[in-house]
């Protein structure tokens, strides 16, 4: 049987969003593009991360921990 995680805090809702995000950006590293706007513009607009797409990474990376560990 499968395990299924629910999010239903709007922490835990965030936390999901960003993990998304996150495995998104990924890819987007390795050259998958996608139609509309980039996973790391978005970044740089809502969380006002700055610099090269694997600088945005880690910046996101130290944001999941950070929310993690609340």
């Amino acid at each position: 049987m499968e395990h299924m995680i629910t999010a239903d805090t709007p922490q835990q809702i965030a936390l999901f969003r960003l993990l998304s995000l996150r495995g998104a950006l990924k890819l987007e590293i390795l050259g998958l593009k996608k139609r509309g706007q980039s996973v790391y513009s978005i970044l740089k607009q809502e969380y006002g991360f700055k610099g090269s797409k694997q600088s945005v990474l880690d910046q996101l990376q130290a944001k999941i921990k950070e929310l993690k560990s609340e």
